[in-house]
This record gives C-alpha cells, structure tokens and sequence, in this order.
C-alpha cells in the first residue's frame, strides 16, 4: 500500500479504522480495541473517540505481534478479530459469524469463508488464547492454529466476496 493500512481512508475520506470500529460496535460488540504498528502516532488520531487503543511495539516481528498484542488486553468470553484493510466488510458478515450470543463460550472458534477461502472476521473464545498466542511468530497469522484447532467455519459468501485490500487502486 506504500503506507500503514490504518493510515487509509476510503473515497469519501472516512478513516478505514472508523469503519471498522463502528462496523464491530454495530454488529453487538461492546469493546473494540485498535491494534497500531507502524506511524502509529499518525493513526492515533484517526481512531474514533471512546475506542481502546494498544501499540503494537514490536510491530517489525511480523502481523503475529499485533495478534498477541490485542489478545494480551482481551477480557470476556471471547474475541472477534478482523482486519482494517476490509473496508467493504458488511456488519451481516460479523453478525452471521457471532451467531446467538448466548451460543459464545471460552470454548468458541469460529471462522468467516468466503466460497469455502477462510477470512475475517474469526470469533475466539478465551480457552483458544493463550495456544494461539504461544503458537503466533513472524508474518504468520492464527491460519495453523485454527486449521488444527477444528474451527467451525461459517460460510458467507452470499453477504461479501472476503479480499483485503492490499494495493491501492491506480487513478
């Protein structure tokens, strides 16, 4: 992208992480916390008001860093986790992976696909943190945990077609 993700806006100047934090608020979360890395100071401001924020640190480690780094301030039951450079990413996609809230225990591991591709948002209930943290290195994400972990994957490629945007659209 030539830039941090949480850095990018969309065509009308909305602040990606303002859509994801809302987009997490409106689908029943009751607290977002925004992992930064990289020119975190410049994404500082763009993180709507009332919304947790943690720095990623060792952001130069890899993706796996701000994993650890949000599940290290988690509380609850379970976590939803997704990704800032989802920008189109509808609320129906969380709400069909969060299912019922009473369904949600520590035990939960759920997955959003997309045409059977795993995606985000994944839901993980507290039991899955501390091994999915102690599997977590370098660029690598929680794919091999959840692969081995059965994960119920929830398929939602009738609400979203599940790509990040990794480049920026040429003018």
């Amino acid at each position: 992208m030539g830039m941090p993700k949480a850095l990018m806006r969309d065509e009308s100047g909305e602040p990606w992480l303002t859509h994801a934090t809302t987009l997490l608020h409106g689908a029943g979360c009751d607290r977002v916390v925004v992992v930064l890395g990289a020119r975190a100071e410049e994404a500082l401001p763009l993180v709507p008001t009332g919304i947790e924020t943690v720095i990623a640190e060792k952001w130069r480690d890899g993706m796996a860093e701000s994993l650890k780094c949000g599940l290290s301030v988690a509380d609850g039951t379970a976590a939803v986790i997704t990704l800032v450079d989802l920008p189109d990413l509808p609320a129906s996609v969380v709400e069909r992976v969060l299912g019922d809230p009473g369904s949600i225990t520590g035990d939960t591991l759920r997955q959003a696909t997309f045409v059977t591709r795993p995606g985000h948002p994944v839901v993980v209930g507290r039991n899955h943190w501390a091994p999915l943290v102690a599997q977590l290195s370098g660029d690598r994400g929680a794919r091999a945990y959840l692969s081995g972990a059965s994960v119920t994957e929830i398929e939602c490629g009738d609400l979203f077609d599940g790509h990040d945007v990794d480049y920026r659209a040429e003018p």
